[in-house]
């Protein structure tokens, strides 16, 4: 926003044929109080077209600024259109008004208002040496170019002083421990965004991670087709799968032992069908497909897993649908979450984490932040497994969850 410049003209005050009116190139005047300006005109009188020539030059604490009504960085709107000042006499209640001229002020970040020395050239860097031809025998896009270039670069050196003195007063308010303790927090609530919704304050295990909150009664509703076949499943049907490997070993471990009253056999066979399918959608990178899971899985379930399981990004001019890490770790914390309500509140992480293809430390890592205690176990003896396997268990009160991230970066800063 233009703003009318106090000024001092060195010359005679009567020949001043317009009131000068600035603008900043690189942001706005903050407080017009603290600058002075320097207005200076052309000697040559009898030249037409240089006896209008002025310069209007100003300084602050950090630059100096330069701005000029010829050239080619000129406004080419004071040739379009005329400026007027206004000064209002409040006790006469009359305004005079004088004509005004708009100057762009830029930074003078040139070194070179001195004549240089010529021993200090072979000092000088390539970029400097460059610099110094284009300002001589630049182009003018050369010429705005460099401008720019080093106008960004005393905003960068200033934004940096900025920085450094902002953390130095953050650290001298808070003190590093309190630092640390607000970067574990926050840890902590980057991982919650991944997992079921909590409810820290109940008084059984299966209401702390809600089967609502899973699946939703209508999602529930749509599983009865799809998971029918699970719910009266012969010990042949379960070896052919195994054989074919149609189904993780999780869910035809489980199809074992399937309850003996046809409603609790239909509850799981729904949650094993669910949990399946989460397994199976995790393994997917981009999805392409409208039916990510095929033709048989319900239309609510596979809206349910793109709108919740998938992140959206752009590519090649068209919006997928992506299965991120953090996407991945969401569906591990859902899968631990169903198969805990599938197991009685204890479940086997080592079985879930050879499914779903992942490290060790990571499936422990969500099973801790799921609030979940870990302990040891021989594994099941159907799965031909002499192996110590991690059993996840939910009991209340709920521990409380420390990120292994957060202990490596604090035993760095000591």
């Amino acid at each position: 926003m233009a703003a009318a410049a106090r000024w001092c003209y060195r010359g005679d005050p009567q020949e001043a044929q317009s009131a000068p009116l600035v603008q900043f190139s690189n942001g706005k005047l903050q407080n017009s109080e603290n600058m002075d300006f320097t207005l200076y005109k052309s000697k040559d009188a009898t030249n037409p077209r240089k006896k209008h020539q002025r310069i209007l030059t100003s300084e602050t604490d950090r630059l100096s600024y330069v701005g000029k009504n010829f050239g080619s960085g000129v406004l080419k709107c004071n040739s379009l259109c005329r400026y007027f000042v206004g000064v209002l006499d409040k006790d006469a209640g009359q305004m005079e008004v004088y004509n005004a001229e708009l100057f762009n002020m830029q930074p003078l970040l040139s070194d070179d208002l001195i004549a240089d020395d010529p021993s200090d050239y072979q000092n000088k860097s390539y970029r400097e040496k460059v610099d110094s031809c284009i300002e001589a025998f630049g182009t003018n896009k050369q010429k705005r170019a460099l401008n720019s270039r080093r106008m960004h670069q005393v905003g960068s050196e200033t934004l940096n002083v900025a920085v450094t003195k902002a953390a130095e007063n953050i650290i001298e308010t808070k003190g590093v421990a309190a630092l640390v303790s607000d970067a574990a927090q926050d840890d902590l609530q980057d991982v919650s965004l991944f997992l079921p919704p909590c409810q820290e304050d109940a008084d059984r295990p299966e209401n702390v991670y809600r089967f609502e909150d899973i699946l939703s009664p209508a999602e529930y509703e749509a599983l009865q087709t799809p998971a029918a076949a699970f719910v009266s499943i012969t010990p042949e049907e379960i070896l052919k799968k195994t054989e074919e490997k149609s189904h993780c070993s999780f869910v035809l471990e489980e199809l074992k032992s399937m309850p003996l009253s046809d409603d609790s056999a239909d509850h799981k066979a729904r949650c094993l069908w669910f949990l399946d399918a989460l397994i199976k959608f995790s393994f997917q990178k981009v999805i392409k497909k409208k039916h990510a899971m095929g033709p048989d899985c319900p239309h609510v379930i596979n809206s349910k897993l793109m709108k919740n399981f998938t992140a959206l990004t752009y590519n090649n001019g068209s919006i997928q649908n992506l299965i991120s890490a953090s996407m991945k770790a969401k569906i591990t914390a859902y899968v631990i979450a169903l198969a805990l309500h599938i197991n009685n509140f204890q479940t086997d992480l080592t079985v879930l984490q050879r499914d779903m293809k992942l490290r060790e430390n990571r499936i422990l890592e969500i099973a801790k932040a799921l609030r979940l205690k870990i302990s040891k176990r021989k594994g099941p003896s159907g799965l031909m497994d002499d192996e110590d396997h991690k059993l996840a268990t939910l009991s209340l009160p709920l521990p409380v969850y420390k990120p292994s991230g957060s202990q490596r970066k604090r035993k760095k800063m000591k």
